[in-house]
């Protein structure tokens, strides 16, 4: 499908004690079956706004937005979403985090085998099969994290949305999730958009950077393509010339023609 993920128009405002507060305006963008997108720009501008917007959590004041070709008009198992808390339940193991998610989309088509077979899929595919029966307190940040991705792909979305989920963590620990995240979606083909303030996470997971600007009434400031061969090597890319072009790019659309003004 040419545009699997459409946002047409949208506009989202919230009222205050002050006034109409407008966050975003005129939004448009449509994503590929297979295509991973990354959200950038500075702290306010909007971004995980638009995420909460795809992922039905909230309702734009204008605009349309469009799922596999379906209007997206609430929370649904076609989106599965990882935010920057991973938001485990912590009084269950890892399997039964995932396990209540995987019960709820397929609990009333398959059997409690087949349930607690795509729960250890999922967590095998994040290789934590090891931490089962482990609880959040028992293991780290970062694999609380990938238990996250994990339980948002055992239901098999159509769309995975990622709301800095490394933000978080520790540097190393960061770019370890990172290269695991590249080779998931390159195992699973997912659909995924993704919010970032990180340059470097950006370049090195995309396949378009959308670029938004400052708000409020943020918009798209520009769409870079970001045509580096896959599989990505990050040590490899440090000598790439196209990659740091890249970089390049992004950094002089935040940093200068979205600088801040001085107080």
């Amino acid at each position: 499908m040419e545009k699997f993920v459409l946002v047409e128009n949208i506009g989202m405002s919230f009222k205050t004690p002050r006034g109409t507060f407008v966050a975003l305006k005129d939004i448009n963008l449509s994503i590929s079956e297979g295509e991973f997108v990354t959200l950038i720009g500075h702290s306010g501008c909007g971004k995980s706004t638009l995420l909460n917007l795809v992922a039905g959590l909230t309702e734009p004041t204008a605009g349309v937005l469009i799922c596999a070709g379906r209007e997206i008009a609430g929370p649904g198992p076609d989106r599965g979403v990882v935010f920057q808390n991973h938001s485990l339940l912590p009084w269950l193991t890892c399997a039964e985090n995932i396990y209540l998610a995987v019960e709820r989309v397929f609990g009333a088509s398959e059997n409690r085998a087949q349930l607690k077979a795509r729960t250890l899929k999922a967590l095998d595919l994040v290789q934590l099969g090891h931490a089962a029966d482990k609880r959040p307190n028992e293991i780290s940040g970062g694999m609380k994290q990938r238990v996250g991705i994990a339980r948002a792909l055992s239901i098999e979305p159509k769309v995975l949305l990622l709301d800095e989920p490394f933000g978080a963590l520790d540097a190393l620990t960061r770019a370890h999730l990172q290269d695991e995240l590249l080779k998931i979606v390159a195992k699973t083909r997912s659909t995924v958009l993704m919010v970032t303030h990180d340059v470097d996470e950006a370049v090195l997971l995309s396949d378009r950077i959308v670029m938004m600007t400052n708000g409020p009434a943020a918009t798209i400031g520009d769409i870079v393509s970001v045509d580096l061969a896959r599989p990505r090597d990050r040590l490899a890319l440090v000598k790439d010339a196209g990659y740091h072009q890249l970089r390049g790019r992004v950094l002089e659309f935040l940093y200068q023609k979205q600088l801040r003004p001085a107080a």
